[in-house]
């Protein structure tokens, strides 16, 4: 029966049946799509909602930040968590190579070559472990000390393992022309670094 019927002079659909698409139901119906909840019950509790537009989502961020980018770290504290990551990695292995020399003096080869080994070791593993904990949470140890986080400028995501490699391998760029891409942060509005801008990320401070 449709809205037009002699039968049905109100212009009202019969029960059950709902108007055609893009026309509202007659004042007082209820809405057929979605099902209403009950007087003073919040529509959360077990009752869909109304689909929101696209757009009105707020933007992706850091937990708890809502919705927005941390502010930009500061040169300083790069630096701090770089000369921290260094001391983890290259401290113990001068450590081991002056141990490994001493012994070698004493006419004991096979304890040099042992140091040497265990050397290339620690060096390749901790490097490799800094590069994983970046790439999956935006921090190394150092960073992680001096509160600051590498993110994805696009949504504020940490990086991935990938990507944290090729920004390593991008920072051949910032040691060009006297260095000058390390200090780019010093005076940069999103104090990034030539190798930050090539791979579209941001060092922010968290804490």
């Amino acid at each position: 029966m449709s809205f037009g019927d002699p039968n049905n002079p109100y212009g009202q659909p019969p029960q059950g049946q709902q108007p055609p698409y893009g026309q509202q139901p007659p004042y007082g119906q209820p809405n057929y799509g979605y099902p209403q909840a009950p007087q003073g019950v919040p529509p959360q509790y077990g009752y869909p909602q109304q689909p929101q537009p696209y757009g009105a989502y707020p933007p992706p961020g850091m937990p708890g930040m809502g919705g927005g980018m941390p502010p930009y770290a500061h040169w300083g504290r790069r630096v701090g968590a770089h000369l921290l990551d260094m001391l983890i990695i290259l401290g113990p292995v001068y450590a081991i190579v002056g141990i490994s020399a001493a012994t070698s003096s004493t006419g004991e080869p096979s304890v040099g070559v042992f140091m040497s080994l265990f050397v290339l070791v620690y060096g390749l593993g901790m490097g490799i472990f800094q590069l994983v904990r970046e790439g999956g949470t935006g921090q190394t140890i150092g960073k992680r000390a001096l509160g600051i986080c590498l993110l994805r400028e696009t949504d504020g995501r940490p990086l991935g393992f990938g990507m944290a490699f090729v920004r390593k391998l991008a920072h051949i760029l910032d040691s060009f022309a006297c260095y000058l891409g390390w200090l780019w942060p010093l005076w940069d509005d999103k104090k990034q670094t030539f190798a930050d801008k090539v791979c579209s990320t941001v060092v922010v401070r968290i804490k």
